[in-house]
């Protein structure tokens, strides 16, 4: 495995980033979720670099990347892809977001489509709120730190079964969002809090595999359904997990990811 390596965005951001993989495959493009890391991706990294020279990054905000102070926005961290791919001379990548990933996918879907081969949409939403909602977690955040909220999301992460069989992949992943920068998680909160792809989504015009959770309570199998009905022409893949299905379903979610894009 490669080490971090890092480039700064337009306004000064400095975002980690990593490659895996042959450099003569073509680049399949990684983003994680809120209050995860790079390393989310893990169980998918030896099977999917058999096919891909796989890139993952820190979303600004979380893992080694910077957290700037204030509200974030979904064009800022859509343009932070671009300016990773523009810093690495990559024309076009395949790229596969989950959650907030997912959501940063859809962003390049309609503002960056020529930059994208295939698009890999898991566990997202077009549109998560209410608003308030979003409010009360950024302040608890802020004034209370991640250790207050960790274990409510933890819990919405993964299934009853899941946690109670694998507790030490569930720690794992646990450690990541304690560890997320209490700024710039409420920085991308206030991103989720503020994007509504609803009436943009119809305009996405590439290859879409959608891969939902059928016990995924943080977006649920009816928001993956809106958005497979929304995209002409996308498939959508249902797996027996929660929110973090790549986590949770590590093979059955690569191999949906394979199939779709081989």
């Amino acid at each position: 495995m490669s080490e971090a390596l890092f480039f700064r965005t337009g306004d000064g951001c400095r975002i980690a980033y990593r490659f895996d993989g042959r450099a003569d495959k073509p680049v399949l493009l990684l983003s994680n979720s809120l209050g995860t890391t790079m390393g989310m991706w893990d169980a998918q990294v030896a099977a999917l670099s058999d096919h891909f020279r796989i890139l993952r990054y820190d979303s600004r905000g979380h893992g080694m990347s910077d957290a700037p102070p204030g509200a974030y926005s979904m064009d800022r961290l859509g343009r932070d892809v671009i300016e990773l791919m523009d810093a690495l001379a990559l024309s076009r990548v395949h790229f596969c977001g989950l959650s907030k990933g997912g959501m940063v996918g859809q962003w390049l879907g309609v503002y960056a489509p020529e930059r994208i081969a295939q698009l890999i949409l898991c566990n997202t939403s077009s549109y998560m709120g209410p608003p308030l909602s979003w409010d009360t977690r950024i302040e608890t955040v802020r004034t209370e730190g991640m250790t207050a909220v960790a274990q409510a999301v933890v819990t919405r992460w993964f299934t009853a079964a899941f946690q109670a069989a694998v507790p030490t992949e569930v720690e794992r992943i646990k450690v990541m969002l304690l560890q997320t920068n209490q700024q710039g998680y409420a920085g991308c909160c206030a991103a989720i809090r503020d994007m509504d792809m609803r009436k943009l989504a119809p305009l996405i015009a590439l290859p879409v595999l959608i891969i939902a959770g059928d016990d995924d309570p943080a977006t649920p199998l009816e928001h993956s359904n809106q958005l497979a009905s929304a995209i002409a022409g996308a498939q959508l893949k249902i797996l027996q997990a929660a929110h973090l299905s790549n986590v949770e379903q590590p093979e059955a979610f690569t191999q949906a990811l394979l199939a779709f894009a081989a």
